[in-house]
């Protein structure tokens, strides 16, 4: 195990490498440097492929499981899945690795250009390359019913497509009358925030306010300015937020920040003696996205949350005063249709995720062409919002994922709502749990979700780890209970 775990540090020191590049080009970049990130980073990947599929790294996982001690079940379990995912990326050959980074650092550039200009010609062709490569890794894979079934396995471990469309489908109409019903309520009362501006300057001072209340570490973590907000982790204690600002709105950064902040929480509560192997890494972005919702939504749109923060926020901008908490609470639980996903409310938000779902399993399976994308998605969305996109920009130009060629990706942030209103709804019902949460105190809730959740690593699987914590099966009802209540009544 010894031996593993030093291969395993130095395969994480390359990995990691990687990932402070990746940081640096979603914040820091020059326009130019594009192509030279881009070699970067797919050799990079070509070298890590390289040394976590080699022989050594083989002999060394057969000969720790060998030795390991049938009564440490999380030694084993940890091993067991050393060597599953060994087996996973053995069957991709490095030039396909390198091959599909330095596409997706390409591809990212383009649609950034594509997006700016409203112009989806510019991107299709990228688009073409990147689901051919998802094909490719499909059938070196191996799937059971369809190739999406080998993307989404990259995601969250033990998904199926047809276990994923089988939840989305059920719990579709139900969502479709609960977002009906919360836009029909806000419209009836409509809420708008005090104009600005919100000085950038006081929103990072509220936003860290926040996160240190949350329980982040800022000796091992810190927060950057980017375009597109995100979580990363540059090493066992390093571990990088981002966000955006908006000097009309303060919630945007606020709730961004409490978002990548649950991430942020998951990743700093990972055993630091475990890093680079599936014992000290996420085991799904299902339950990540389930951490970093949680925080988000259950807590940080609560009555309870803005009853401790609201007269903070008073003293960072003074506008808010005259405007008075019940008012702001009806801004902050506001609904209403929105084109874009990222500025998607709760009770709108999965709706989006089911068009995405549809739309990517289709093209990775032929039945959708690249050319078709646009009216495709503007015919999807019209169905499910009554409304139609009034360009690519606002319409299949607006997200990374399939840029950066993360197709089977957008599935788990609906997974994660529901993940994170189960988690929610059993943390809630242990009394100190509860009392802490409506006294702004979080350290119980906290460290509920290290003992449940976050010391597991990847030894158990998503559906394992909801059921210990909960009791219960994974199940989308926690949720739409919780959207029934808050926007509904």
């Amino acid at each position: 195990m010894e031996r593993l775990k030093a291969l395993a540090s130095e395969a994480e020191t390359v990995s990691s490498a990687a990932s402070v590049l990746g940081w640096d080009q979603e914040t820091n970049l020059p326009p130019d440097g594009g192509p030279w990130r881009a070699k970067q980073l797919s050799w990079l990947s070509g070298r890590h492929h390289e040394m976590v599929t080699s022989e050594a790294w083989k002999s060394a996982i057969e000969e720790a499981l060998a030795n390991c001690d049938e009564e440490d079940s999380r030694a084993s379990r940890n091993l067991t899945e050393m060597r599953r995912q060994f087996e996973r990326k053995q069957r991709l050959p490095t030039e396909l690795v390198e091959r599909a980074s330095s596409l997706s650092s390409r591809a990212k550039q383009v649609w950034s250009d594509a997006r700016k200009h409203d112009d989806f010609l510019r991107f299709a062709p990228l688009l073409e390359e990147l689901v051919g490569i998802a094909r490719e890794k499909a059938e070196l894979w191996g799937y059971a019913d369809e190739p999406y079934d080998a993307l989404l396995e990259t995601y969250e471990r033990g998904a199926t497509t047809a276990k994923v469309a089988s939840i989305f489908e059920g719990m579709g109409s139900e969502l479709r009358e609960i977002s009906q019903a919360a836009v029909d309520r806000f419209a009836a009362n409509p809420v708008e925030l005090p104009a600005g501006p919100y000085p950038e300057e006081a929103q990072a001072r509220f936003n860290r306010e926040v996160a240190e209340a949350l329980g982040f570490d800022f000796s091992m973590g810190r927060i950057d300015t980017t375009t597109h907000p995100f979580c990363t982790t540059l090493g066992p204690a390093d571990v990088r937020l981002t966000t955006r600002y908006d000097l009309d709105d303060f919630t945007s950064s606020l709730f961004g920040v409490m978002h990548e902040a649950g991430h942020g929480l998951y990743e700093q509560g990972l055993r630091a003696e475990d890093y680079g192997t599936p014992a000290g890494d996420a085991v799904s972005l299902g339950i990540h996205e389930s951490q970093s919702r949680l925080w988000e939504n259950h807590i940080g749109r609560s009555r309870a949350f803005w009853d401790r923060w609201f007269p903070v926020a008073c003293k960072h901008f003074p506008q808010l005063e005259a405007f008075g908490l019940d008012a702001f609470m009806g801004f902050v639980q506001r609904s209403e249709k929105s084109f874009i996903r990222v500025e998607a409310d709760e009770a709108t938000y999965d709706l989006h995720i089911l068009l995405r779902f549809d739309l990517e399993r289709r093209l990775v399976q032929g039945d959708l062409q690249v050319k078709d994308v646009p009216a495709a998605w503007n015919e999807r969305f019209e169905a499910g919002f009554g409304i139609t996109p009034p360009n690519d920009r606002e319409g299949c130009l607006q997200d990374i994922h399939w840029a950066m060629g993360g197709l089977g990706y957008f599935p788990t942030y609906s997974l994660g709502n529901l993940n994170a209103a189960q988690l929610f709804e059993a943390a809630r019902a242990v009394p100190d749990i509860a009392t802490g949460i409506d006294r702004s105190d979080y350290a119980p809730l906290l460290a509920w979700l290290r003992e449940k959740v976050h010391c597991h690593g990847g030894t158990l699987d998503p559906d394992e780890i909801i059921r210990d914590a909960t009791g219960n099966e994974p199940s989308p009802e926690a949720h739409l209970r919780h959207l029934r209540k808050r926007y509904v009544g």
